[in-house]
């Protein structure tokens, strides 16, 4: 028998097709004036790849995206697009050859609907429009990125929150069909269940040949999407197309800061308990404003960091705003110390020692054309009445706060829009600690910062709360949330769904109580027919570190499960642990006097939502796990939850 190395009629193996190159930059450079903003970048994209460009605010990477997409000309170096050398004028030029950037700070018109800024590059071609055509194109674009229901058609556009219009953005760049699509911080106000769905789009988009650039600040989105990763650093490249499998994440934060961060999110010497008051601070109880906030409560202590989590269209950033004056409330009640509080206005919340930063620097954090000094002394004008303010007091505060934001003293006098992103969010932070407040409200705090200014962030907020200030942190970054956060309110369409220690908690489990109402809606409505169906109780729920954590439930008189929302029993400490622990879909299981069945249930993508169960007493009619199985299909199809499947045991082991 021939050795299988030396089988000379086997059939060669087919070699691997080489990924067609789409773009080279070589030793680009980038002059404004005197300033040398990018000194030595360069790039390779190649169709059918997703590349990362990575680095700290400053390093170069939103430079040399502009100039790839012909916002900026370059000053030196080479640019080749499919083979051929480019000098793009304009963001048109570049458009018309197949290239689109997707940018942090979006650029939608505020007073165009939703689907004429998803058409908006069509509005400058000289054929004539074909409405119908345009509406076609934008209801595909939502469909591909899952967002119909969230983002209607006629919508006008600046009344969308800040993720909403960078789904307008990502979904304009779609709808071109370019040959290379850069994504600059596109997730950076996504949660990840929103994050999970652009992916899905990328990786369809990277199947078809597509070449993407990707740039972002979250490391666990490098190393689930791309395929290699460039490093900058001080306006160079200093690593260049590095395949992602042969890195780790402590070797690329190295790469780009240049120095090891071992942990991200230490909570330091003072435990939260330790830190919390037996008093609230501040207390929400059933807040109302307009559609985006429904129903939310929650309390604050001093010295606590609470986090507020959600998908998308809850009502997060909707809840600060209407607590701090910005938006009107049309129900429930607000106590700040003890004592009833209603913000007027901003001014009047300042002026109670309320602070906030909202979530799009642009439009709310910054005047552009002041300089840094300017920006920082903003908010005196809310609190300090008359025309002798007395800025001159503050100077010592200002340096002191400059070094421990690790920012140079010599960028006061210079203009905020000739600082990063990252710099521009230290000296918006830096203008509220000035004010020494009591509560300090924070939407997207770390939205588009590198990691190392991220870290001084967290560092300040914990030194915050340490001095007994009260934090509320709004972040569509799970793992921001759990890490920074003592506490973790979850809100789903304007309804405050959930609070426990984010101890208990992870990144699955929010995404779980996160879900929309609508979804939620028909899985309760799936519960109560069964409860009635079966007299039983019946119940939605998942299972992390033999801790039970309930998203919903019907219950019957008869039936005590041990289980309820807002409650996060062991597996042991409920009336059902045999099942619980078992956890076999499909299989009825005994527990004393109960007898349940329990199914499990995925979405077409294959990850799980936990599980549905019924348990009904022991001695009523056997449960029939085949008709409740069945039940649960048809019931969930009849109430608009048929994207879950429900997974059985023969299922699981076919």
């Amino acid at each position: 028998m021939a050795s299988p190395m030396l089988n000379c009629d086997a059939a060669p193996l087919a070699a691997k097709p080489v990924p067609v190159e789409i773009l080279r930059a070589e030793h680009v450079t980038k002059l404004f004036g005197s300033v040398r903003a990018l000194k030595d970048g360069s790039l390779t994209l190649r169709a059918g790849e997703v590349h990362a460009i990575v680095g700290v605010n400053g390093a170069g990477k939103s430079t040399l995206s502009r100039i790839v997409s012909g916002h900026l000309r370059r000053s030196e170096g080479t640019l080749r697009y499919k083979g051929e050398d480019v000098d793009f004028t304009m963001p048109r030029d570049a458009m018309r050859a197949g290239i689109s950037l997707v940018l942090q700070e979006t650029s939608i018109a505020p007073d165009l609907s939703v689907m004429e800024n998803l058409c908006l590059t069509h509005f400058g071609q000289r054929e004539r429009l074909s409405w119908k055509a345009m509406r076609r194109r934008a209801e595909a674009v939502l469909e591909d990125l899952r967002q119909t229901e969230h983002l209607p058609l006629h919508k006008r556009a600046g009344d969308l929150s800040m993720a909403q219009r960078q789904i307008i953005e990502i979904g304009r760049a779609l709808q071109q069909d370019s040959d290379l699509i850069i994504f600059d911080e596109p997730t950076a106000s996504f949660s990840p269940t929103e994050v999970e769905s652009l992916f899905e789009v990328m990786r369809l988009l990277r199947s078809r040949g597509k070449a993407l650039a990707f740039v972002s600040h979250r490391l666990e989105e490098i190393f689930e999407i791309t395929d290699y990763v460039t490093v900058m650093r001080d306006g160079r490249t200093v690593e260049a197309d590095v395949a992602t499998k042969d890195l780790t994440p402590g070797a690329l934060i190295q790469m780009m800061v240049g120095r090891e961060i071992e942990n991200l999110y230490e909570r330091g010497s003072v435990p939260a308990h330790a830190r919390v008051g037996s008093e609230p601070l501040l207390e929400v109880s059933h807040l109302a404003s307009g559609a985006m906030v429904r129903d939310v409560s929650f309390t604050l202590h001093a010295g606590e960091i609470l986090g507020l989590a959600g998908l998308v269209g809850a009502g997060r950033s909707e809840t600060v705003e209407t607590i701090f004056g910005l938006r009107k409330r049309d129900g429930g009640t607000v106590k700040l110390n003890g004592m009833p509080f209603v913000a007027s206005s901003p001014r009047h919340a300042i002026a109670r020692g309320i602070g906030l930063i909202g979530e799009d620097r642009r439009r709310q954090g910054i005047v552009p054309d002041f300089s840094v000094n300017e920006n920082l002394l903003l908010a005196h004008l809310g609190r300090d009445p008359g025309m002798h303010r007395h800025y001159d007091r503050h100077f010592a505060d200002i340096d002191r706060l400059m070094a421990e934001l690790d920012m140079p003293s010599h960028i006061l006098l210079a203009p905020m829009l000739g600082l990063s992103g990252g710099q521009q969010q230290k000296v918006i932070l830096a203008r509220w600690l000035l004010l020494n407040p009591s509560v300090l409200l924070l939407d997207e705090p770390t939205r588009g910062v590198d990691i190392g200014t991220r870290n001084t962030i967290y560092q300040i907020i914990r030194k915050i709360a340490e001095k007994g200030v009260g934090v509320v942190v709004v972040s569509s970054d799970f793992d921001e949330v759990l890490g920074l956060s003592d506490r973790v309110v979850v809100l789903s369409d304007g309804v405050s769904v959930a609070q426990a220690s984010s101890e208990l908690l992870d990144s699955e489990i929010l995404a779980m109580y996160s879900a929309p109402r609508s979804s939620a809606q028909g899985l309760h409505d799936v519960l109560r027919d069964l409860s009635t169906r079966f007299g039983a109780t019946s119940y939605w729920l998942q299972i992390e570190r033999e801790r039970v954590f309930c998203f919903d439930l019907v219950a019957h008189a008869n039936v005590d499960v041990g289980i309820a929302a807002e409650r996060f029993p062991l597996v042991n400490e409920t009336s059902i642990p045999a099942a619980l622990d078992a956890r076999k879909p499909g299989a009825v299981v005994a527990d004393g006097a109960l007898q349940s069945v329990l199914f499990r249930l995925e979405n077409q993508s294959g990850h799980s939502f936990g599980y549905v169960g019924v348990t009904a007493p022991a001695q009523s009619a056997a449960l029939d796990p085949e008709t409740i199985g069945n039940m649960m299909t048809s019931s969930m199809a009849g109430h608009g939850v048929g994207q879950l499947v429900v997974i059985r045991a023969a299922e699981i082991a076919a």
